[in-house]
């Protein structure tokens, strides 16, 4: 109950402050002196109390009613010695507080995410939002008439031009630059023409990893996602590793994770099965080693992608990622 004494407190405080006029001040004293007010209901509340609390929170709550009266009382001095045309401005009372912003959770997950693959030996890369059909497609194994650009819905700017669908690009750029060893992470925004839900949206954001050397496994690159997804979602967390198609990647898996949100017994976010795709990955197809000059022969490695806003929503326990792009304060004051 001492917590309830010093919230109200806290809040008539609050609503003090903000009083700038006799009719507000008297809505303040209705709300919290009155009769029926919440401070009368603590009263009533301690009769509930075992005979030991009493004196101690009789005496607290005594003390937040004569506390609160006086301070209602000098306001309401002040308001009948200056008449409102001479407050328009009162300089004595302290400045508002400007409201501060926080980190958003998409932010927060791709900070997060990053620091658990540094840990790993992974390096950050980032790359053009705005993209040629080469680095998005072409040097992917994406031939111009493949199948598999019906999978991506581009929002083209013209023939050769076009917002970035995956993070993928980047390993093309990347490779290009340096030969092996090549250990990194991509941080960063795609964009893909979708009708907007509580799962979609046109624009989002991905983590691209990738690790090429001599001799890289399909076991390393097992082992590498499930001690991320203990670190990310805790040791106990559930997953499963399904085969899959990437034009980039062969052989492919896409990697699942029990619904968080659910917890197993279905909801719109797991499309009612109780699993939720994370991220899809594999061993890098020898054609994209061949189109940055690599030899497939002597290298082979592992590449993976994932959404963040879906990690997001697992860990937060958000069920629609519209959500994150609304801008709403109070949704966002939470994180």
């Amino acid at each position: 109950m001492l917590e309830q004494i010093a919230k109200v407190r806290e809040s008539f405080a609050r609503a003090l402050e903000a009083v700038q006029s006799v009719e507000t001040l008297e809505q303040l004293r209705i709300q919290f002196l009155a009769r029926k007010g919440a401070i009368a209901e603590l009263f009533e509340a301690l009769k509930s109390v075992t005979p030991a609390e009493k004196p101690a929170l009789g005496k607290a709550l005594n003390e937040l009613r004569s506390w609160a009266q006086a301070a209602h009382d000098e306001r309401a001095t002040f308001f009948s010695q200056h008449p409102a045309s001479e407050r328009a401005v009162d300089l004595t009372l302290p400045g508002r507080p400007r409201p501060i912003g926080s980190v958003h959770p998409i932010t927060q997950t791709i900070e997060e995410v990053t620091r658990i693959f540094t840990r790993m030996g992974f390096e950050t890369a980032e790359g053009p939002e705005l993209e040629t059909d080469h680095y998005n497609f072409e040097a992917l194994n994406f031939p111009p008439d493949h199948p598999a650009r019906d999978m991506q819905d581009t929002f083209f700017i013209n023939d050769t031009l076009l917002l970035r669908t995956h993070t993928s690009p980047v390993q093309i750029r990347v490779m290009e630059s340096r030969k092996p060893p090549v250990r990194i992470i991509v941080p960063g925004r795609v964009f893909r023409n979708e009708a907007v839900s509580a799962r979609s949206h046109v624009m989002f954001h991905q983590i691209e990893g990738l690790f090429v050397d001599s001799g890289v496994t399909f076991g390393e690159l097992k082992g590498t996602l499930v001690a991320f997804a203990k670190q990310l979602f805790g040791s106990s967390v559930k997953f499963k590793f399904r085969p899959t198609f990437f034009p980039f990647t062969e052989p492919s898996a896409d990697m699942y994770i029990s619904c968080f949100i659910c917890g197993g017994s279905g909801c719109r976010v797991c499309k009612q099965n109780g699993w939720v795709e994370v991220m899809g990955s594999g061993m890098v197809h020898p054609n994209v080693f061949r189109a940055v000059g690599y030899d497939p022969e002597r290298v082979s490695g592992y590449a993976f992608g994932m959404g963040i806003d879906r990690l997001a929503m697992l860990k937060y326990g958000i069920d629609d990622i519209r959500l994150f792009y609304e801008d709403d304060v109070r949704f966002l004051r939470q994180f």
